[in-house]
Parts: C-alpha cells; sequence; structure tokens
C-alpha cells in the first residue's frame, strides 16, 4: 500500500540534543571543541563530512517515518544503499502512513529514542511548521533552486513530479489523455483520485489540476471541485483510489503523481500513464530535520546522502523528479539513462503554486468538497 502523505498539519515539539568531541588543531595537545549537532547547520561549522559521518557512525540509526518500502520514489533502494554505505540503522516507522502523521508522532513522541529524526512532508506541512525544523544546509545546497528552499535551511524540497492520468489498457479500450475525455460515459464507474483531497496531498493536486483544465487557475481551484462533483452525479467517480484498488481493475483509471503511476506500471501489466493536456500542475515533497531529534548526526548525514549525486539519482530512478535536476543536468552528473525514462513533461516552464495559493486552495477543498461531491 502506497502512503496518503496527508495534507492536515498539527504543532509539535521534541526535545534532545547529542555531543561529539571533535580535535580542531594537530598535535599532542590539540584543541577540541564539543559539538552538538543538533545546534549545527552545516557538515563544515561541524567540522567536516568525516566528523558527521563519525557522530552519526556513533549513533548507529536514524529514525525516518512514513517513507514506503516500495512503490514510492525508490525509496526502498535509498534506504538499502544508506546503510550498506554507512553502516547506519533505518528506523522507519509507520510506512504507509500519512503527512499528518509524521506531524502528529513529533507532537505525541516528544522527548522519546524512537521519535522522528527526519521528515517527508508535503510543502505546506513543512512551512506551516517551520517551529519544527533545525536549520541545516547540505553540502549541495546551491543546487537546490531557491524557490525550492528555505532561506535559513529549515526545510528544503527533495523530489516530485506532474498530476498523471493511470490507465488499465487491459480493462479501457481508449484511455483518455485529458481531464476532458474523463467525462465520457464509457467510463462510468472508472475514474479515481488517490484518496480524499481534503487529506491527500496527491488527491489535492488532482483536483487542482481539474481546476486548471475548467477555467481555473493556481488562484481557484473551485472549477476543480466542480468538476467532479458532476463526474461522481455522472456516475463516473470512483471514490478512494489506491494503488490497490487499480491492481484490482477496481479503479482502471486512477488520477496520481506520474512517478506513482510508474509503480503501478511496474506491477500492473497493460498500465499506462499521460501527463494530461489541459491541466498540468507539478509539485513537490519537502525534507526537514526535526529540531530535537534524538538522533542529529545521523539526521544530518541522511539529509547529506539525499542531497548527493547519488541520493538524487536514486529518486530519479523511481521515475521522481529530483529537485537538483537541472544542476546535476548541467554539471553532467545525471544518470542519463533513468532521465530519458521519465514521462514527456509539458513543453511549457515549470511553475509551482506559491504557498499562499497552496493554503488558499486547500482551505476552498476543505469548506466545499464534501458536500459538492457527497450531496451530488
Amino acid at each position: 500500500m502506497i502512503s496518503n502523505k496527508l495534507r492536515i498539519a498539527f504543532a509539535a515539539g521534541l526535545v534532545g540534543t547529542v555531543f561529539t568531541t571533535l580535535s580542531v588543531a594537530g598535535g599532542a595537545n590539540a584543541a577540541t571543541k564539543t559539538v552538538n549537532w543538533s545546534k549545527e547547520t552545516s557538515a563544515t561549522a561541524g567540522g567536516g563530512m568525516s566528523a558527521l559521518i563519525k557522530a552519526a557512525k556513533k549513533e548507529g540509526h536514524v529514525n525516518v517515518i512514513t517513507i514506503p518500502l516500495s512503490g514510492w520514489a525508490n525509496y526502498g533502494a535509498i534506504m538499502k544503499d544508506f546503510t550498506k554505505k554507512y553502516g547506519i540503522k533505518i528506523n522507519d516507522q509507520n510506512p504507509n502512513g500519512s503527512s499528518a502523521e509524521e506531524i502528529t508522532a513529533i507532537n505525541t513522541q516528544k522527548g522519546r529514542g524512537d521519535a522522528p529524526d527526519v521528515v517527508d512532508v508535503g510543502t505546506s506541512y513543512a512551512t506551516g511548521n517551520e517551529n519544527l525544523w533545525a536549520p541545516y544546509k547540505v553540502q549541495t545546497w546551491a543546487d537546490i533552486p531557491t524557490a525550492g528552499k528555505d532561506a535559513s535551511g529549515r526545510w528544503y524540497d527533495d523530489y516530485g513530479g506532474y498530476v498523471a492520468i493511470g490507465c488499465d489498457t487491459k480493462i479501457v479500450t481508449t484511455c483518455p489523455t485529458s481531464f476532458a475525455q474523463l467525462t465520457n460515459p464509457m467510463y462510468k464507474n472508472e475514474v479515481a483520485i488517490n484518496e480524499d483531497p481534503t487529506s491527500a496531498s496527491a488527491a489535492f493536486y488532482a483536483v487542482w489540476a481539474a481546476s486548471i483544465a475548467n477555467g481555473g487557475s493556481f488562484s481557484n481551484i473551485q472549477p476543480g471541485i466542480n468538476f467532479f462533483a458532476t463526474l461522481n452525479k455522472d456516475g463516473n467517480f470512483v471514490p478512494g483510489g489506491t494503488a490497490a484498488t487499480a491492481a484490482s481493475g477496481a479503479t482502471p483509471i486512477l488520477i496520481w503523481w506520474d512517478y506513482l503511476e510508474g509503480g503501478v506500471a511496474a506491477s500492473v501489466p497493460g498500465w499506462k500513464l499521460v501527463i494530461p493536456t489541459d491541466g498540468t500542475i507539478a509539485a513537490y515533497y519537502t525534507q526537514a530535520i526535526t529540531k530535537d531529534a534524538p538522533d542529529p548526526a545521523a539526521a544530518r548525514l541522511w539529509e547529506e546522502y539525499l542531497y548527493s549525486v547519488t541520493g538524487q539519482n536514486l529518486f530519479l530512478q523511481g521515475q521522481a523528479r529530483p529537485i537538483e535536476l537541472a544542476a546535476m543536468t548541467a554539471n553532467n552528473t545525471v544518470n542519463k539513462t533513468w532521465v530519458a525514462a521519465l514521462p514527456a513533461a509539458p513543453a511549457a516552464a515549470l511553475t509551482l503554486p506559491t504557498q499562499a495559493q497552496v493554503t488558499a486552495a486547500g482551505a476552498t477543498v476543505d469548506a466545499n468538497w464534501a458536500s459538492a461531491v457527497s450531496g451530488s
């Protein structure tokens, strides 16, 4: 089962520090500095990558949360490679959970040794809870676009993609390539989005893409709600789609992120995905280190790994678009085979909604979705 990565957020906080001793001068009487990795804002500030690796290995593990072992941005391979490289165990709490549950865990597990060290959440959860995060800038900080990171290093986007329409060609004779085509009576009881847009990020963006396809914009998501209300009234819409319902044939048309559609394709022969021609929207997920992570050095090393060439290319292998893709392409460090396997992106330059627009759109969906769709 694939995580919903929900949109709802809660306030929280953690307490905890870890100290290491670092030599900062040569000779028998070398001066030493006590390094509190929970306060260090870069590897350099703590004495360099060697010092960070040593401290992280001493901690011995890192606590991640809601990272599925398969089907989600290649995280299974990423975790396996990280442990192989550093010998650090990864504790993956609630792998099929949600962004909302990540925030809740920080709150309810405050002060515990198994509390999350790092999170992978929808950007709105990161920006909406900036008091929870520890400022830290990875070595490749300059390769992360300005719009994809907090200036002080509290959060930074990691991977993303476009809303896509997936289709089981064994069941559906003619697969739709646009939102407009989804209204065709031939798709009765076949069209789904991933869970509920009032709580699931992917479903929320599916509604937003439908809005753009129907005259809406980043500042107006209501046409997307109206679209699905009509689709539901006409009998085409099936609530509560997931990778499992797609695999079973219960929802042979599933609107989801393009890289997750690729995961369905790996297990469902004949599954085809397209980025809709009339409603294009993209988004990234976001990393952050919890302010009082119980394993602060390992947490920082995890981020260094994810934003290294290796980590970013492994996201790419999972058909997710790494945040450093442009820089890696320019530096000739991108895996050309994996980038060539990505679904064709729209010709128009990628633009993302502002956080104010995300907040406003979320409020509109929260207020209007249930009555519009359930009551239609």
